[in-house]
Formats: C-alpha cells, sequence, structure tokens
C-alpha cells in the first residue's frame, strides 16, 4: 500500500512560508534511509535517528549528526538538500545555514539538525526528545543510523 503523501507548512531562511511534502514515490522510510545515507557518504560522526511517533505532530523522525567544523556542517547541509530534493521531496526549508554552528533541515516528515560538537552537547536534543513520556517505564533506545 502507498504511503499517503504529508504536508506541513513552516517558513524557509527569508521568511517565506513554504509547505514541505513528501510524495507516494517517496516513503518516509526511504527519507531516513537517504538521510542516513548522505549523511555517511560525507563522514558525519554520531549520527541518531529517534522515531517522534507519538510524540509530536512536527515529524515523524529527527535525525541528529555533528560535523568536525563549520565547513564541513555546511557542506553536509548542501549535500543533502539537493540530494532530498533530487528525491522529490518539495518545499524543503532550511535554516543556520549562514552560520553552520546548528543547521536545520526541514523535509516534512522528517527533520535533520547538524551541529558542530560543542553546540549538539550544549543542546542536548537527543536527551529531551528520548525522555519517556508520562506514563512511559523507559526511553526508548536511539536507532543508531545502519549505516554509522
Amino acid at each position: 500500500m502507498a504511503e499517503t503523501p504529508k504536508a506541513r507548512i513552516g517558513h524557509n531562511e527569508r521568511g517565506t512560508r513554504t509547505i514541505a511534502s513528501t510524495t507516494e514515490a517517496l516513503p518516509v522510510s526511504d527519507l531516513v534511509t537517504l538521510v542516513e545515507s548522505s549523511l555517511d557518504d560525507d563522514k558525519a560522526e554520531d549520527i541518531v535517528v529517534i522515531d517522534l511517533t507519538g510524540k509530536t505532530s512536527i515529524a515523524d523522525f529527527m535525525v541528529i549528526a555533528t560535523g568536525a567544523s563549520q565547513r564541513q556542517v555546511g557542506a553536509m547541509a548542501e549535500h543533502l538538500r539537493e540530494r532530498i530534493k533530487a528525491a522529490g521531496v518539495k518545499g524543503l526549508a532550511i535554516e543556520g545555514a549562514s552560520q553552520c554552528d546548528w543547521v536545520l533541515i526541514d523535509a516534512g516528515d522528517v527533520v535533520v539538525h547538524l551541529f558542530r560538537p560543542e553546540v549538539r552537547a550544549f543542546y542536548a536534543l537527543e536527551k529531551m526528545w528520548m525522555a519517556p513520556l508520562p506514563g512511559d517505564a523507559a526511553a526508548p533506545e536511539p536507532h543508531a543510523g545502519a549505516l554509522a
């Protein structure tokens, strides 16, 4: 059964409203695999995929990765933008590309955070998003990238 396309309204770097959506041709699982593969090709470190199901409606998955320098973070973001766009995801939004300390790529169902090491340690997104929901016994294990 084909996956139903999803769309979300957001804003791009210039503050312009955008709609990011995946297509039936690219299921969410394939988008996550594309992101992991691209980051692995670019030598990203500590790639973590977090399943956001039941935690938020902002996305289905969050991918977090580290680049050793601003230059590497910027290159990873640009390569990822090109690959996601080539896969048919429309309305891709990118924030933080001018500084490259923390770049956020909103691909609709998958949100990607690329950090320099000290910025990632400071914000600790994994800790926040992997915390158990009220009533849950324990936090889920992170899904380390299959390629990492």
